[in-house]
């Protein structure tokens, strides 16, 4: 009997405009040290969960999110570029540690003038920090919550 590996699928974490990781203007991310996966820039600064699983954890300074997905790959949602500065403060967090969630789930809510004013980037990245090899299945074009982006 033959197994065939399933691939799975990540949705999109917001409303806005897909970009390759390579697009990223942070060379940890856009170099892939923090591992393989994609970005959101022009959203409206509502993050949602990509995929069903479990809050693992929140950042002190709630600019990033890890959820470890119900087949156990840790996906790490960071908000904005040099946002652990801001210690929090544009960040309203709508999940909590060890919270079960699926695909669509609201996750955070980002003050975006708030962080025009302190003049960050507000781009959103995705990757998975312990894999490094997925496939992006579309760039640099308007995506939705229900677009499925990234195939692992």
């Amino acid at each position: 009997m033959l197994f065939f590996k399933t691939k799975k699928v990540l949705k999109s974490v917001a409303n806005g405009q897909v970009l390759p990781l390579e697009a990223v203007n942070d060379e940890v991310f856009s170099s892939k040290m923090m591992g393989d996966g994609f970005a959101i820039s022009q959203h409206d600064g509502k993050i949602y969960a990509p995929i069903e699983g479990i809050v693992e954890s929140i950042f002190p300074t709630l600019h990033a999110i890890t959820i470890e997905s119900k087949t156990g790959e840790k996906i790490l949602i960071h908000m904005g570029l040099d946002t652990v500065e801001l210690k929090g403060k544009p960040f309203s967090i709508k999940v909590t540690a060890g919270q079960k969630v699926k695909a669509g789930t609201l996750l955070a809510v980002i003050d975006l003038p708030q962080l025009e004013k302190s003049q960050k980037d507000d781009t959103i990245i995705v990757v998975f920090p312990e894999m490094t090899k997925g496939e992006l299945l579309s760039e640099n074009q308007r995506v939705t919550l229900q677009d499925e982006l990234f195939k692992f």
